[in-house]
């Protein structure tokens, strides 16, 4: 079998998975566990027949940006995956439970970009005067893979297990955060699940920002104004397991809600 055809049934696999809500067996035993290339080919693959089928790209989130799970999955670098229109939700809008497999959510902070990004090298100075303003969000994440028995070659191919995202609705200026200190809370039913604060990503949530800005130009795909750019949790994911309300707040970005109904 070509490489091709690989990437090109490994895209349908996971395609079908995601449709159908049937998860599948993890990708890595037909890619190696070191393939990068053949991993973001099968993500590239169904980014592709998206657009091609009339979805917008929106922005991109980062992933893997806790220490912690780069070492659990033997990697030491975080992923990337395309946002679309169609993951987008407001803060406090419902989100049908039915559309997602084995979902998980993470508080994180998103930036909204008023200039693009298209150097090679990209520094903080760089990102800042880029950025319009930055939200409080939620990720959603979901694995097509069965019991999100995941290694870094089946996140990837699989848009970096991305579903949904929900945006706060209180931009706030760079200027006015503590990108590093600012603590966050991810709550339902008033039980704190979930703590963290922005240096669980990579640090700052700016070297995600940094990190993502350089490799979508070596993918020839740079950022461009009006991006939405998801930049990792600051905290622990949590299952979601039935209809209700999880509620992030962060400090300086006010709080945000994803809804999850029936």
């Amino acid at each position: 079998m070509s490489n091709q055809t690989l990437i090109n049934e490994l895209a349908v696999r996971l395609r079908t998975a995601e449709e159908t809500r049937q998860p599948v067996g993890p990708v890595r035993g037909e890619v190696a566990l070191s393939d990068m290339t053949t991993a973001y080919a099968v993500q590239r693959a169904n980014v592709d027949a998206r657009v091609a089928n009339g979805e917008r790209i929106v922005g991109r989130k980062i992933g893997l940006t806790s220490f912690a799970v780069q070492k659990q999955l033997g990697v030491d670098q975080p992923d990337f995956g395309a946002l679309f229109a169609n993951m987008a939700y407001g803060d406090g809008q419902p989100m049908p439970l039915s559309r997602l497999i084995q979902p998980k959510v993470e508080a994180e902070i998103a930036l909204v970009l008023k200039h693009d990004l298209t150097r090679e090298k990209h520094t903080f100075a760089d990102i800042i005067g880029a950025t319009d303003y930055a939200l409080a969000a939620i990720e959603v994440v979901d694995s097509r893979i069965q019991h999100w028995d995941i290694r870094f070659v089946d996140t990837v191919a699989d848009n970096a297990s991305s579903a949904m995202f929900v945006l706060g609705s209180r931009p706030v200026p760079l200027a006015d955060l503590d990108l590093v200190a600012a603590a966050m809370t991810l709550s339902r039913d008033g039980e704190v699940l979930s703590r963290g604060s922005g240096a669980a990503c990579l640090g700052n949530p700016l070297n995600a920002a940094v990190w993502l800005a350089d490799m979508m130009v070596k993918m020839n795909t740079p950022l461009r104004a009006g991006d939405v750019l998801m930049t990792g949790a600051l905290g622990p994911m949590v299952p979601v397991t039935q209809p209700g309300t999880f509620i992030a707040q962060i400090d300086g970005l006010s709080s945000v809600r994803a809804v999850f109904s029936e």
